[in-house]
């Protein structure tokens, strides 16, 4: 069964990349919106009823708002705002997961000048792209910086989780935090400097397997 779900997933997954990198509208309406309820169903089958996190379950959720509402954005502005605030909320979701995540251990994760080291690239890619974006976001200078910043800490603390959870739960979460950023990098870019061949599968492909390295990830915790 679980393992059926998780196949579902990836055809689904594939679906999706077909249809964006053929332009097939109808099929994407199909599939987009079948990416994260698959996914949470894999979840909620595939965890034990106690590890099931609320934290979890609402960025699941709100990334299938994020999902739909960016759907209709072609319809008007108000929709990428609300798909930008859905998925805002989904990384502090996913920050509020990360905390749950984790088992402290005196002496353990990045200390001092490490923690400085491994953060530093993270922060000057952030940053730098709002600053070669700013003057093009228009009125949503203010909305689209805040969501990048959210982004970075979500990124950040999946890094912090070094050293308080096991190899395969750390390393599934930090890539899928990363991945997570090159994606929604990817958007900004398209969107509002210079739209680039091949974008939307590129950017729905870093999407999906974030989304699958993170939910995945945080179940690894568990698993010894």
């Amino acid at each position: 069964m679980k393992s059926k779900i998780l196949l579902l997933f990836f055809i689904v997954c594939l679906g999706e990349l077909v249809a964006v990198a053929l332009e097939i509208e109808k099929l994407q309406w199909l599939f987009k919106p079948l990416i994260m309820v698959i996914l949470g169903v894999f979840y909620y089958v595939r965890s034990n009823q106690s590890q099931i996190s609320k934290a979890v379950v609402a960025a699941i959720i709100l990334s299938w708002v994020g999902d739909v509402s960016l759907m209709f954005q072609g319809k008007g502005e108000g929709y990428f705002i609300a798909g930008l605030g859905a998925f805002l909320i989904a990384h502090v979701c996913y920050v509020m997961a990360y905390y749950q995540h984790i088992e402290k251990k005196e002496g353990a994760g990045l200390h001092g000048i490490q923690k400085f080291r491994f953060s530093l690239p993270i922060v000057l890619a952030g940053t730098g792209l709002i600053t070669i974006l700013y003057a093009h976001l228009g009125a949503l200078k203010i909305p689209v910086t805040l969501y990048a910043i959210v982004l970075m800490v979500m990124t950040l603390q999946a890094l912090f989780r070094y050293g308080y959870t096991n190899t395969i739960s750390f390393w599934f979460v930090f890539v899928g935090a990363l991945l997570f950023m090159i994606s929604d990098s990817m958007i900004a870019v398209n969107k509002f400097l210079a739209s680039f061949e091949l974008a939307g599968l590129a950017i729905m492909a870093t999407y999906m397997l974030a989304q699958f390295l993170i939910i995945r990830g945080l179940m690894f915790h568990f698993e010894k």
